[in-house]
């Protein structure tokens, strides 16, 4: 008598066959048994939250403890308040921000500046452990003369036909980047260093850049240890701020004109350095040059 054996790799394919007794003639032939396979749990993907920027501050809350990217239209640059350096983890790549907040924060105003046209957006970034981390992409409305090959109509993303044309049919130039004389960026920097962190200034277009802190040899001629502090870009002009202190046993008399390097303003915090040791025998220097401070000190065009 023959029986039926179970096909080889009929488990591999979810078909198992039961073993019985021969079936009798006017039997039907045995039904496979379909055996579903388990099914892995995916994690679905939160929905991005879409903003359109038409000049109006972006309101953006970051969950506490968890990272939240921010996608904007191009490469961008992100102008950090002295304030939220040590409470908000920022890191850009091209045109995406993630933001990772250690607590909460109240809204600040966050400039951010597109690279390639030095559009600003203005960001109101705070903190709150309810918050969503769901990410975020910013889109420009097609009112904006910026937005070519970006726009959003009716509640949907979708490449627009153009950049916005004036009455003679013309594109509408690019926004232009702000530019501040050489007082506005003294202040600036002053204010930076001398006020509360709560009061730091925001100036759009200004931003952060790396210096090395390093003692340099600046002041000719005097005892005084010089040390950069911070540094900011304005277009093309760089400030940055310099510690000064006096080491020496008299009394020093700050003059631009002794110091070492290619500046195109200095502007001391205080005239005069009292001899070491004295509470006044530390000021500060804000510098203005056309190239970083590392190379304007060096004499490097």
């Amino acid at each position: 008598m023959k029986r039926i054996l179970p096909l080889a790799g009929s488990l591999a394919l979810g078909l198992a066959w039961p073993a019985a007794a021969d079936p009798a003639p006017d039997s039907p032939a045995p039904r496979p048994v379909v055996v579903s396979a388990p099914q892995a749990t995916l994690p679905v993907p939160m929905p991005p939250e879409r903003i359109v920027w038409d000049r109006t501050p972006l309101g953006i809350m970051l969950p506490v403890g968890q990272e939240r990217q921010v996608t904007f239209p191009a490469p961008v640059e992100v102008g950090m308040p002295a304030g939220l350096a040590d409470v908000v983890r920022t890191q850009v790549v091209a045109g995406t921000v993630y933001w990772l907040a250690k607590k909460d924060f109240t809204p600040q105003r966050i400039p951010v500046r597109d690279t390639a046209t030095g559009q600003i957006y203005l960001v109101d970034l705070s903190a709150r452990a309810s918050a969503s981390p769901a990410p975020v992409i910013i889109a420009l409305a097609l009112t904006d003369p910026t937005s070519a090959g970006f726009g959003l109509t009716g509640g949907s993303t979708g490449p627009a036909a153009g950049p916005a044309a004036g009455p003679a049919g013309e594109s509408a130039a690019p926004p232009k980047i702000p530019t501040y004389d050489y007082a506005t960026l003294t202040r600036f920097a002053s204010q930076s260093l001398y006020a509360p962190r709560r009061l730091a200034p925001a100036l759009p277009g200004v931003f952060r850049t790396p210096v090395d802190e390093r003692p340099v040899n600046l002041v000719r001629g005097e005892s005084i240890q010089a040390t950069p502090l911070i540094a900011w870009r304005s277009g093309k002009l760089h400030v940055t701020a310099v510690r000064l202190r006096n080491r020496g046993a008299s009394s020093v008399i700050l003059d631009p004109r002794s110091l070492r390097g290619l500046w195109l303003a200095a502007t001391f915090q205080h005239a005069r350095l009292l001899p070491r040791g004295d509470e006044a025998d530390t000021t500060a220097v804000y510098l203005i040059s056309a190239k970083p401070f590392e190379h304007a000190v060096q004499g490097i065009y």
